[in-house]
């Protein structure tokens, strides 16, 4: 078995991987609803936008559920100060998340256009809020987040809702919101035909530089304006105890993070990921282009998770209270045991999912659409 801190990071690359998992599947759904009234521009041509991800959302959400517990069990610490510091965040976001479900079995309820288009908006919406609130909340992270533990490791969060909309996080919210319209475009161009097609290939070819500038804008902010944690003296080594180190502010996230140029090297990845994702689309080649797109989103979420390695939830108002990877995991046995069974599961999981994509393959044809859409 391993030891306690190689455990560790482990799990911090696991989570690395389920944060990824589901920006990449859950993030296209996310997309493909916020540009729903831009793809389609009218009833059959919105049910068709939808009906190119009604047989796969449902499995995506997997990621986000397994994200969720996977940092209740392997990180309490920050699953606590998470949801004591972004409490109505996320509850906005779950809010949003709940409209989907919902959204799909009413709109088609009834024929009437001011209920179809009362649904419309409101599924516009929740595609836009949890891509602006997760943006938010990394770029949070980053200037750090106003809580700190007693010497009874009591938690005080001093902060609320709206201490969390700064400049540097909204703009890191647009970063965020731009990826995942370019992800859900990706996929409707391989997903769809006829007009919605031709919208959602513009839309590639839009979004990606759209992207890309805010991506740049968001690194040239955190390089020049943004100061960085770092740790001093010797790595801890024991039972989770966040006061037990002392951590400075001091330098820059990307420079003198420890895995800070593996950082650089995901946000390039992710710029030209992005690019290529726009170059293809316009020789229309949409699988590539799609895949493309996903490197891109995984490039952008490994870049801030490498750049702010080893700190998972950084203090503002304590430096010493921030939480890093090896002061706020569960313990080496709750670990190790939960390690044995990903290495069980994960792989049903990814093998059933690939499974599923792969039977339901190809197009959503608008003509078909068109031809049923009365009957419902």
């Amino acid at each position: 078995m391993f030891d306690y801190e190689t455990l560790r990071v482990i799990w911090w690359v696991l989570l690395g991987a389920l944060l990824i998992g589901f920006a990449v599947t859950d993030g296209f759904d996310l997309g493909i609803a916020a540009l729903l009234r831009v793809l389609g521009r009218d009833d059959a041509e919105r049910r068709a936008v939808l009906e190119t991800v009604e047989s796969v959302w449902e499995g995506n959400q997997v990621w986000l559920i397994l994200g969720a517990g996977a940092i209740f069990a392997a990180w309490p610490l920050l699953y606590a100060a998470a949801f004591s510091g972004f409490y109505f965040a996320m509850l906005l976001t779950l809010l949003a998340l709940i409209v989907r479900p919902v959204g799909f079995n009413f709109r088609n309820k009834f024929a009437d256009p001011r209920w179809r288009g009362f649904w419309d908006w409101l599924l516009t919406v929740h595609g836009f809020v949890p891509a602006l609130v997760f943006g938010v909340a990394f770029g949070n992270l980053f200037l750090g987040v106003p809580l700190r533990y007693d010497q009874t490791l009591r938690l005080t969060y001093d902060g609320g809702f709206f201490d969390l909309l700064r400049p540097f996080p909204l703009l890191v919210g647009l970063v965020s919101v731009a990826m995942i319209l370019l992800h859900g475009a990706a996929w409707v161009a391989l997903k769809s035909d006829d007009v919605v097609l031709a919208r959602a290939e513009r839309a590639v070819r839009v979004l990606a530089p759209t992207f890309v500038l805010l991506y740049l804008a968001a690194g040239l902010w955190l390089y020049f304006g943004v100061t960085g944690y770092a740790l001093q003296g010797n790595l801890y080594d024991g039972p989770s105890n966040p006061l037990a180190k002392t951590v400075v502010q001091q330098g820059n996230w990307l420079v003198d993070s420890p895995l800070g140029g593996w950082a650089v090297l995901a946000a390039i990845l992710a710029l030209v990921a992005a690019l290529t994702a726009a170059f293809l689309t316009g020789r229309r080649r949409h699988l590539p282009a799609f895949v493309a797109s996903s490197i891109a989103v995984a490039g952008t979420i490994a870049s801030a998770g490498l750049a702010l390695f080893p700190f998972l939830l950084p203090s503002s108002l304590d430096p010493r209270s921030s939480l890093t990877v090896w002061d706020a995991s569960s313990s080496r046995t709750t670990l190790g045991l939960m390690l044995l069974a990903t290495v069980i599961l994960l792989p049903l999981v990814m093998a059933y999912t690939a499974w599923v994509y792969h039977v339901l393959r190809g197009r959503v044809s608008l003509e078909h659409v068109r031809r049923t859409h009365s009957l419902y």
